[in-house]
Parts: structure tokens; C-alpha cells; sequence
């Protein structure tokens, strides 16, 4: 009887699953539209959710950046260096200037990346590079360019909208913000292996050190006789001569200081810890993955459009070549601007305000492009 009873409820559910699928299936697979747009017709409000909201709290995302770089740096001076002054200066020098040649990278490509505009197409003047038009702007798009329906505006070489830039990445800041993402997380990689030997002193030992019996102990002193056993011990005396008086030891007391045995410096030591190696896990992702999309010459919008073809041709039996995938040397020349001359430690290692090669509106492409020894 209750198996029957199991099958029955069984049998009514996926009738009742099959007739909603049915439902579904009639109201979308029509002449007039199908299961992605009336998908897209659901999501609308969230789409609309998203992109105001994302524009609004872009300026508190980034004021967010700032104050934790800030506390970070600050807890670095403040426990970091006076440990490390103590052990040695000689490399207690070495860190400063390399940890703050780290810090003068993260700050320049932070708000350079901040402040450059990604770069869009001119209004009112022809484009003959345009390659179509957009159906939101009404106007025409040039190759790589894409709409971003946050800034609401067409975005030359479009990547991504980047709540914590407040901005777009395209064009003319993308260099910007890859360097930042390396530098940041070499900056906290750099401050955990710095800190390893710190974060062992003051969390670790002196948290033993301070260990305190929650419950008293409970009992009386013992001692072994001469045959072995344990006896109990009932005179106040420490030996077994009565005429011989209680030992006095003048040991040394410990004198705890109150900076390292301070609960605010296991805090901020446990912040800093946590905090670098959530950005080193979520940011050194993200930088792999641009990196890769890098070598291939492409952007991140372009790595689903890409992915797409390559399924569509390969179905047809044809492969699909990347116009802008110039091989691995030449993409990162051509991304960090390694052309015209420019070295590697003057153009990558240190700061530098030069612009990206082209305009942002055509691209060379494998087909056309100029002879190695021409370009880059």
C-alpha cells in the first residue's frame, strides 16, 4: 500500500513537471520569440538593478580600495617595521625600498586606472572603420568595441565595467589596470612572507606563552620514595629534613610587554593576514585569467564571442582564427606598449604615462599587418 502510494505521488509531480515544461515550451518557441529572449525579458529588472546600483556605489567601492590599502600600509609601518629594525637593518632597508617600490606601482595604476576614461567612439564625425551599429546608442561601432549598460556609452576595446574602479576598462586604461592587479598582488604575497616569522611571534608563541588554566587544578603535591612509590606530600617543607627551612628561589619574573601582548596588535596582525590572502586568492585569479586572455590577444568580452564562433565553425567543419591574436611576444608587446623603443624596466617596473599604440577605433589584424621589422 505505500509503495503505491510513493508511485502515485511520484507519477503526479513529474506530470506536473512535464505540463509546466510544456507551458513554458508553447509561449517561447513561437515565430515571434524564443527561451533566451523571453529569459531576457525576466532578467530585465535585475539587469536594471545592477547597472544603476553598480554606478552609484562605484565612488564608495573605491574610496573602500583606498582605506584598506591605507590600513594595510599602516599596520605594516606599525608592527612590521620596528620588528624587523630590531632583527636587522640592512634588511629592514632592503624591505622598505622594495616594499614601497611596490607601493609607488599600486598607487600610480590604481588612479591612473581610476581616472582615464576607457575611451568611446566620437560623436558626429563618419567612421568608415565602423563595422556595425549599436542598438542602444544608434550609432555606428568601430572593431572592438562594445556597449557597456552601466556608463551607457559605447567603449573602445571594451573588457569589463569595474565596480572597483568606478570606471570601464578598455582601450586606453586596460594596461592600467592589469599592472595594478599584478603589483597588488605582489605587494601582499610580499607582506605575508614577510610577516610569516611576525605572525609566528605574536600569534602563535606569546598566545602560548599567555595560556592561562581555565579551571583551577585540583590536588596535592607528591613525591617518590626510595622504593619508588608515590607519596603524598604534608609538610610545607620542600625537603624531607624538618630542620632545614623552606627554599627561597629569587627567579626572575617576566615582564610581559604591553604592546606585544596587546589584543588590538593580534587583531590587526589577524586582519592582515586574512585580508592579504583573500586578495592574493581573488585577485591573483583574476590577473591569471587577463593574463591568459592576454596571450591570446583578446579581451574578456571577446573570450565569449570567440568561444561561440569556434563552436559554430567547428560545427561546419571550419576553424576559427583570432584576427588579433598576433602569438604569444607579440600580444605583450603590443599590450604593455613595449614599441617605439620603449624598455620593459622603464615601461612595466616603474610608473609610465604612455598611451596604448593606436587610436582605439581600427586594429591591425593577421591579415594586414605591417612586417616584423616595421611593427611593433
Amino acid at each position: 500500500m505505500y509503495i503505491n502510494e510513493t508511485f502515485a505521488s511520484s507519477s503526479r509531480l513529474r506530470l506536473q513537471w512535464s505540463y509546466m515544461k510544456h507551458c513554458w515550451h508553447s509561449l517561447t518557441f513561437n515565430a515571434h520569440m524564443n527561451s533566451g529572449y523571453a529569459t531576457d525579458v525576466c532578467m530585465t529588472p535585475i539587469f536594471w538593478i545592477v547597472d544603476n546600483y553598480t554606478y552609484c556605489l562605484g565612488p564608495f567601492f573605491v574610496v573602500g580600495v583606498a582605506i584598506l590599502t591605507t590600513a594595510i600600509v599602516s599596520i605594516a609601518y606599525w608592527i612590521g617595521f620596528p620588528f624587523w629594525w630590531a632583527k636587522s637593518q640592512a634588511v629592514t632597508i632592503f624591505l622598505l625600498i622594495f616594499g614601497n617600490w611596490l607601493l609607488l606601482n599600486i598607487i600610480f595604476h590604481y588612479v591612473m586606472a581610476v581616472i582615464t576614461p576607457a575611451g568611446h567612439p566620437p560623436e558626429g564625425v563618419s567612421q568608415v572603420e565602423a563595422v556595425s551599429m549599436c542598438a542602444k546608442c544608434i550609432s555606428p561601432k568601430p572593431p572592438r568595441t562594445h556597449h557597456c549598460s552601466v556608463c551607457n556609452r559605447c567603449i573602445l576595446k571594451m573588457d569589463h565595467h569595474c565596480p572597483w574602479l568606478n570606471n570601464c576598462v578598455g582601450h586606453a586604461n586596460h594596461r592600467y589596470f592589469f599592472l595594478y592587479m599584478v603589483y597588488t598582488t605582489l605587494g601582499c604575497l610580499f607582506l605575508i612572507i614577510a610577516g610569516l616569522e611576525i605572525g609566528h611571534k605574536y600569534l602563535w608563541l606569546d598566545h602560548s606563552e599567555n595560556w592561562t588554566e581555565l579551571e583551577p587544578l585540583e590536588g596535592h603535591p607528591v613525591k617518590f620514595n626510595l622504593s619508588g612509590h608515590i607519596i603524598a606530600v604534608t609538610h610545607p617543607n620542600e625537603y624531607d629534613d624538618v630542620l632545614l627551612p623552606p627554599a627561597v628561589h629569587n627567579l626572575p619574573i617576566p615582564v610581559e610587554d604591553p604592546e606585544t601582548s596587546s589584543p588590538i596588535r593580534r587583531r590587526a596582525l589577524w586582519f592582515m593576514a586574512i585580508t592579504n590572502l583573500a586578495v592574493v586568492f581573488a585577485l591573483g585569479s583574476l590577473c591569471s585569467w587577463h593574463a591568459k586572455l592576454i596571450t591570446r590577444g583578446e579581451t574578456s568580452v571577446e573570450a565569449h564571442i570567440n568561444e561561440a564562433e569556434t563552436k559554430r565553425l567547428l560545427q561546419q567543419q571550419r576553424i576559427y582564427i583570432n584576427p588579433y591574436n598576433f602569438g604569444t611576444k607579440k600580444n605583450w608587446k603590443l599590450f604593455l606598449g613595449l614599441v617605439r623603443g620603449r624598455s620593459f624596466w622603464r615601461t612595466v617596473l616603474l610608473p609610465s604615462w604612455h598611451k596604448p599604440e593606436g587610436n582605439g577605433l581600427s586594429f591591425h589584424t593577421v591579415h594586414d599587418a605591417p612586417f616584423e621589422d616595421e611593427w611593433p
